[in-house]
């Protein structure tokens, strides 16, 4: 499986970061990208996919069968921190981008949940990342919260340039779905999917999704999947609870788990120009 988006140098991970990427290799995770979400979490989680080798500590190359999964990146401004770039942010970014370890542009869009950055602001750092996707060619990683079809607005204008765009984390409703699917993007789900207090909309939704333009994620430390048995006493999520998802997935669409499995890694190979 492929953990298309993890927030792994989180805090939350300081005690056992190690540990944790021996559980995700254990549970079938053979690739994680973490998520960059300004430039400095951009650059430390470009930094970590760089110096970590997969398969338990060898050299760059070894087989991904060995109980880590290597480490990709994506590198980008998320919209809640759109308030506090600085002039340059975005030749930081580009340059982040032209690291071997980083396959995408983002996390970036828009979020009207929050609000934690001025919608102006947003809207700013999120063209300009739009942009930078285009001109470098590389898979866009978006963010899109209540955020009233504006996100999907902005990407329009650049639709017909795009390489790839994923809607990281899919909680909207099904007329955000059937746009973003016209549109020709990729739908990453995540625990989201397994919570039945909220998200009943989305296990219904599930099965509209394309079967190639499936992705699944953790977004880890965060979307704790509730279906896990036994429960785990934390609340963190991390890497290894991805087989959760698939599994929530893969009965909402009546497809067997191993197939959801297979199914999305084929994907997120295609998605991030993965070999």
């Amino acid at each position: 499986m492929i953990d298309i988006g993890a927030n792994l140098l989180n805090p939350a991970f300081d005690a056992d970061r190690q540990e944790v990427l021996r559980r995700a290799g254990a549970a079938g995770v053979d690739t994680i990208v973490l998520t960059g979400t300004n430039v400095a979490s951009s650059r430390a989680a470009a930094d970590f996919a760089s110096q970590h080798r997969a398969g338990g500590g060898g050299t760059e190359g070894d087989s991904l069968d060995g109980p880590c999964p290597r480490l990709l990146a994506t590198a980008g401004v998320h919209p809640h921190d759109a308030a506090a770039v600085r002039a340059g942010w975005d030749h930081d970014i580009a340059a982040l981008a032209d690291r071997a370890k980083v396959v995408a542009i983002g996390e970036t869009g828009l979020d009207y949940y929050r609000n934690f950055s001025p919608r102006d602001k947003q809207h700013a750092v999120f063209r300009r990342q739009v942009e930078l996707a285009v001109l470098l060619n590389m898979p866009l990683f978006v963010h899109d919260r209540d955020s009233e079809g504006d996100t999907r607005g902005v990407l329009a204008d650049y639709r017909d340039d795009l390489t790839r765009c994923v809607i990281h984390c899919f909680t909207g409703n099904a007329d955000d779905l059937e746009g973003y699917v016209d549109d020709g993007y990729y739908i990453g789900i995540t625990g989201w999917i397994c919570d039945e207090r909220r998200g009943g909309q989305l296990m219904e939704l599930v099965r509209q999704i394309p079967g190639d333009r499936l992705l699944i994620e953790t977004d880890a430390p965060y979307l704790l999947p509730r279906n896990i048995v036994p429960r785990p006493r934390s609340r963190r999520n991390e890497p290894a609870f991805l087989t959760w998802v698939a599994d929530r997935v893969a009965r909402c669409r009546d497809e067997d788990p191993r197939s959801v499995e297979r199914q999305t890694r084929l994907n997120a190979m295609r998605f991030f120009g993965i070999v």
